[in-house]
């Protein structure tokens, strides 16, 4: 059926959201919650979408989960407006400080647990940040989804796992990652926990643990079952259904090749992700394009169909010219041949006892400072050098023994002999001079034998002059303890020398479909397409060019998709919503 006609025949929901992430879920289960009979379709073959497989933070100021803590709206706004660099919908911005605890109230009121994380903001020194405001869903067991559906939600990469199987919580991942006091103990307990969980070993090799995203997704999952929410996997979104007065009347699906028609009788909500892994769009969009391969989020599965679909009927989109940029590096994927895998680097570039430099063998950022401004960094310095993209990540002997660079592990997992001899020279280069390592990697030797007498110089005194690297709450989070006297900072003196090639990954795109303050998609001129909505990063995002603190993705995500579900139940005829909103304890009513 073509745009401009509308369904006649097939089944019939009041909701139809496109999108299995936190924002789609969000959506579907404060639908639910209002009494409307919800349809949740996701092409792929998991649901759980990108946030399942993330850190799974939500970002949300003026939270007061443990009383009123200072933080207020007046002071997320003034850092707000001190981060964004870029003309953002006021009305949009205002909207997310409002509704964002109202929507974290409403999240608890269904059983899902939150607590708040001592997370710095990612721009700890402009007015009005904080170290509170990113929230965190604690372990949920994932046999409570059934076991049927326990390894039906998409998995989270080896990164959020020891040794690529056993689960780790927050405290967990920085335990290992800074091998700080105990870590050994925390490890054998990790690994002690999965194997005497026999009952779970039977049904799958998954850790029953679901942490971090996973955590996220579990627990809103297991209250959209209980509510009777469906969900269909492998089921593409492959138009949207326009009646004659220009509102969305349904979708059109496909399932293995067979299409099919689905009304939406009060609303569709696109939450299907962006389009990193579209290679024309960002070639259309972004000033240095990159590639999707280095994107760490899952392969081939966000490539903006859902926004080509509502661009088809007339919708307009902004902020596209950016991503939720974040470091990454490529080695081979073990045990596939010819598959690669992508490896985050986030943290890693802003450890002691390393530098990272462009092809000139000059710096260009404070390189520990938030992963989304390193990429931001690089995309200038490549538009202003044309020698980035990737960079390099030089580090010492010091460094390999204790961190990890991206995919290389540290020594104590991976020692010298254990490295595959075909990742020397071409994804990982080593030598025992300064001199030599700049052969093999082609970088300019007395332009990095410099670089690196100007960081030895700054470790030894703690300040870095130049980028001041270290010398904030969020630098120093990552850092180093053992380092003095600046965490983030150590002679690169110790041979054999490294260097891994860093590209400009990303955790999805910040640019999407133009939205107003009640999630509704806008056309050309500024106008809401009756009945259709957009939430996560199929939306554009309130922020702008900015990443404000750890969450800053997700948070907007569920926030919208609460605010989404809230106005279709306004336009229902569904009064409890605009005469309780501030409560928004989503107490179940019926939709005429």
């Amino acid at each position: 059926m073509a745009a401009g006609s509308s369904v006649q025949d097939g089944e019939s929901f009041d909701v139809v959201v496109v999108g299995s992430g936190s924002a789609g879920a969000m959506a579907a289960l404060r639908c639910a919650d209002l009494g409307m009979k919800v349809l949740i379709v996701d092409k792929a073959h998991k649901f759980g979408g990108t946030s399942a497989t993330s850190g799974g933070v939500m970002w949300i100021p003026d939270h007061r989960l443990e009383g009123d803590k200072g933080d207020s709206r007046e002071s997320a706004l003034e850092y707000l407006d001190s981060v964004i660099g870029v003309p953002v919908d006021r009305r949009r911005l205002e909207a997310f400080v409002d509704e964002a605890p109202r929507m974290l109230r409403f999240l608890r009121s269904t059983g899902v647990p939150v607590m708040a994380a001592a997370w710095p903001d990612y721009f700890p020194d402009r007015p009005g940040a904080r170290a509170d405001r990113s929230i965190i869903v604690p372990t949920f067991d994932g046999r409570r989804l059934g076991d049927g559906r326990y390894a039906l939600m998409r998995e989270q990469y080896n990164r959020f796992k020891l040794f690529g199987r056993y689960a780790m919580d927050l405290t967990e991942t920085f335990a290992l990652m800074m091998q700080s006091r105990g870590w050994r103990v925390v490890a054998g307990k990790m690994i002690g926990r999965y194997w005497a969980d026999r009952s779970t070993r039977k049904v799958s090799h998954r850790d029953r643990r679901f942490t971090q995203g996973a955590a996220l997704m579990g627990a809103m999952f297991q209250q959209l079952f209980m509510r009777d929410v469906e969900l269909r996997l492998e089921t593409k979104l492959e138009r949207l259904q326009v009646d004659g007065a220009g509102s969305i009347a349904g979708v059109e699906l496909s399932n293995f090749g067979r299409r099919y028609e689905v009304q939406a009788r009060r609303g569709v909500v696109l939450a299907a992700g962006g389009f990193e892994w579209n290679q024309a769009l960002r070639d259309r969009f972004y000033p240095v394009p990159g590639l999707t391969r280095h994107s760490s989020t899952p392969e081939d599965g966000n490539r903006g169909e859902a926004l080509i679909a509502a661009e088809a009927i007339g919708a307009s989109i902004e902020h596209t010219a950016q991503g939720w940029w974040i470091p990454t590096m490529t080695l081979p994927m073990k045990g596939a041949s010819n598959f690669h895998e992508i490896h985050q680097a986030a943290f890693d570039v802003g450890r002691p006892w390393s530098v990272v430099v462009n092809r000139l063998g000059r710096r260009f950022v404070d390189e520990a400072c938030g992963y989304d401004q390193f990429g931001q960094a690089m995309v200038q310095d490549q538009l202003t050098t044309d020698a980035n993209c990737p960079c390099w990540l030089i580090f010492d002997a010091k460094f390999r023994r204790k961190f990890s660079a991206g995919g290389l592990m540290p020594t104590v997992h991976t020692p010298e002999h254990k490295v595959p001899s075909d990742w020397w020279d071409h994804y990982v280069f080593r030598a025992d001079t300064i001199e030599e390592l700049c052969a093999r990697t082609h970088l300019p030797t007395d332009t990095v034998r410099q670089t690196i007498a100007a960081m030895n110089d700054y470790a030894r005194s703690g300040i870095d002059p130049e980028f001041g690297r270290g010398m904030n709450p969020y630098d120093r989070m990552f850092g180093d303890p053992s380092s003095t006297p600046n965490p983030n900072l150590g002679p690169i003196d110790k041979p054999p020398f490294y260097a891994v090639p860093i590209n400009n990954g990303d955790l999805g795109t910040k640019g999407g479909l133009r939205c107003d303050e009640r999630a509704r998609v806008l056309d050309g001129a500024g106008a809401p397409i009756a009945g259709l909505y957009a939430a996560g990063n199929n939306a554009a995002t309130p922020f702008g060019d900015s990443y404000p603190g750890a969450g800053a993705t997700i948070g907007p995500a569920m926030t919208f998709g609460f605010v989404a579900a809230n106005d279709i139940a306004e336009r229902a005829g569904n009064a409890r919503i605009g005469s309780d909103h501030e409560d928004a304890r989503g107490a179940a009513c019926t939709v005429k």
